[in-house]
C-alpha cells in the first residue's frame, strides 16, 4: 500500500479583481471620475512609463487581499501602460500610485474618507485630493516625510506630480494642463474634434479655390502667350519684324 505524504503546499492566494462595490453613486459623480481619469489619459498619452486608471484595485501588500482600495483615479509614474485586473504592487516594482483622486457622492461617509486618508498616507501616496461636486470643495493633501498634509490654499494650486492646475469658481472646479489646456468633458471634446475637423474641411476648401485660381490665372497666361505668337507670327508673314516695333 503506498501511503501518499502530506505537502506544505499552501492554497494560492487570490486577490479579486472586484470589490463588489459600485463605480459611483450617481451620474454628477461618475462624470468627474471619467472627466479626471481621461484628461489625465490624455495628458500623460506620449508618457509610456505612465499608468492611469481609474476604480482598480489597488493592493499594496504581497499575501494579504484583505487590504485594499480602489481609488476613483490614479496615477503612477514609473509603470508601463496596459490592461491590468488589479494593482499588486509587489508586481510593479513596488511602485505605490503617487497620485490619487476621489469624488464624493451622498453615499460616502466621512469615517470611510478617514480610512482611505490613513490607507493613502501608509502605503505611499504623495499627493490626495478629494472634490465634493455638491458643495463644490475640493481639499489635497501633500506628502511630507511619512505623513500627509493638508494644503491649505487649493485654488490655483498646482499639483507637483502632474503639473496640473486647478482653479476652483463659485460654480465648478476647473482643471488646466500644464500647458493651460482645461480638462474637458467627452462632449466638450467630441465638439472640439467637430469644431477641428470643420475647420480643416474649411482649410482645404479654401486651398483649393486658391489653387484653382492659381490654374485659371497661369491658363490665361497661357492664352496671352499663344496670342502673342499668332500677332509675331502674323507680322512676319506681312514683312513686319516684331522686334522692331
Amino acid at each position: 500500500m503506498v501511503q501518499q505524504l502530506p505537502t506544505d503546499t499552501a492554497p494560492a492566494i487570490i486577490y479579486p479583481d472586484s470589490d463588489g462595490q459600485q463605480m459611483s453613486d450617481n451620474t454628477k459623480q461618475f462624470r468627474w471620475i471619467v472627466i479626471i481619469k481621461e484628461n489625465l489619459e490624455l495628458l500623460f498619452a506620449a508618457y509610456m512609463d505612465v499608468f492611469v486608471a481609474g476604480d482598480l484595485l489597488w493592493y499594496p501588500v504581497e499575501g494579504d487581499n484583505k487590504t485594499r482600495q480602489a481609488p476613483d483615479a490614479m496615477v503612477i509614474f514609473g509603470r508601463p501602460k496596459g490592461d491590468r485586473g488589479s494593482y499588486k504592487q509587489w508586481e510593479e516594482d513596488n511602485i505605490p500610485p503617487q497620485v490619487v483622486f476621489e469624488i464624493l457622492s451622498p453615499g460616502n461617509r466621512l469615517k470611510a474618507m478617514a480610512h482611505k486618508l490613513k490607507f493613502y498616507e501608509r502605503y505611499g501616496v504623495e499627493e490626495y485630493y478629494i472634490y465634493d461636486p455638491d458643495d463644490i470643495e475640493l481639499i489635497g493633501w501633500l506628502r511630507s516625510g511619512e505623513q500627509l498634509e493638508i494644503i491649505e490654499e487649493m485654488n490655483g494650486w498646482v499639483s507637483p506630480r502632474l503639473g496640473v492646475r486647478f482653479q476652483v469658481t463659485s460654480d465648478n472646479l476647473e482643471i488646466f494642463s500644464p500647458t493651460g489646456e482645461r480638462f474637458l468633458t467627452f462632449v466638450e471634446l467630441a465638439q472640439l474634434r467637430e469644431q477641428e475637423r470643420q475647420r480643416a474641411d474649411e482649410e482645404r476648401q479654401r486651398a483649393e479655390t486658391e489653387r484653382q485660381r492659381a490654374d485659371e490665372a497661369l491658363s490665361q497666361l497661357e492664352q496671352e502667350r499663344q496670342r502673342y505668337q499668332a500677332l509675331e507670327e502674323l507680322l512676319r508673314e506681312r514683312g513686319i519684324n516684331p522686334e522692331q516695333l
